[in-house]
């Protein structure tokens, strides 16, 4: 007796920090969402009305549309209009953040994922840098992944061979994490074999992130793991943000992109610290 051929995943698609089937009615909507929010970004405040039009949705889809944006902190409504979100936490944002330097970000997991071998624990953060490293994990099972990421934690769920340890604390809608005391306590007491991070911003030797919260989960992370993997794609070079979370020569590994200045590569290095340069 012959059995079925099982009929083939189907693709998926990461909108709005969640993994959902290609051809889905949910697809399109995150889609335009995600639409909605780079045009409100782009021209800063615009008339729910305009919406409408622009997408072809009624007042109450907008609407809909609106307050899920809302609640993860992307943009603000009232009186009719809406506004980008302040800058600091749109930039922290999961939405935000996934849709910049895409291809850098892939190069740089891509190379990340080679620094993995069978059998060891990974601490991954919520950045959406760690998250372009899934594709490249199945193949370096078994492996136990720690997070604090919900996305990551979707993505990964399932996967043969692989432990995935969920992080728990308060979720944190706009950056689609947990946050809090309650993690950095789970962290505390758990140890791996590596850390991998990304962070807003590198002014000088200092890495540095806009919020208090996630400063302190990727600080617990990086103390409790024996090697530390800092991934940032040239953007974050020469940028500030309130809070430090370590200095540079303190990671083991700098993995970053061709557009990163050689200037800024080489000064790394001669701090001890391995530079790696992902192709594109």
């Amino acid at each position: 007796m012959t059995r079925p051929i099982p009929s083939p995943a189907p693709a998926m698609l990461t909108l709005l920090g969640e993994q959902v089937p290609a051809d889905s009615r949910q697809a399109r909507q995150l889609e335009r969402r995600q639409r909605m929010t780079e045009l409100v970004m782009a021209e800063g405040t615009m008339r729910i009305e305009d919406l409408t039009e622009r997408f072809g949705v009624s007042l109450m889809t907008a609407h809909r549309d609106l307050d899920d944006l809302i609640a993860r902190g992307l943009l603000r409504k009232s009186r009719g209009l809406v506004t980008a979100a302040p800058s600091g936490l749109a930039e922290a944002s999961d939405v935000y953040r996934a849709s910049q330097k895409t291809a850098e970000k892939a190069a740089i997991a891509r190379e990340a994922a080679k620094l993995i071998e069978p059998g060891q624990a990974i601490f991954m953060d919520d950045s959406t840098t760690a998250l372009q490293m899934v594709p490249y994990l199945g193949d370096l099972a078994p492996l136990t992944i720690i997070t604090n990421g919900l996305t990551l934690m979707g993505a990964l769920r399932g996967q043969r061979d692989l432990t995935l340890i969920g992080l728990g604390g308060e979720l944190h809608n706009w950056c689609n994490a947990f946050l809090g005391r309650m993690t950095t306590g789970e962290v505390a007491r758990l140890r791996a074999d590596t850390v991998f991070l990304s962070m807003s911003a590198i002014d000088g030797d200092v890495v540095l992130h806009q919020f208090a919260e996630v400063v302190d989960v990727k600080r617990a992370m990086f103390d409790a793991a024996a090697r530390r993997v800092l991934l940032t794609d040239h953007s974050k070079f020469g940028r500030r943000a309130l809070h430090a979370m370590a200095r540079i020569d303190e990671f083991d590994v700098v993995i970053t992109d061709q557009g990163t200045p050689v200037e800024i590569r080489e000064a790394i290095a001669a701090q001890g610290v391995e530079v790696i340069v992902a192709p594109l």
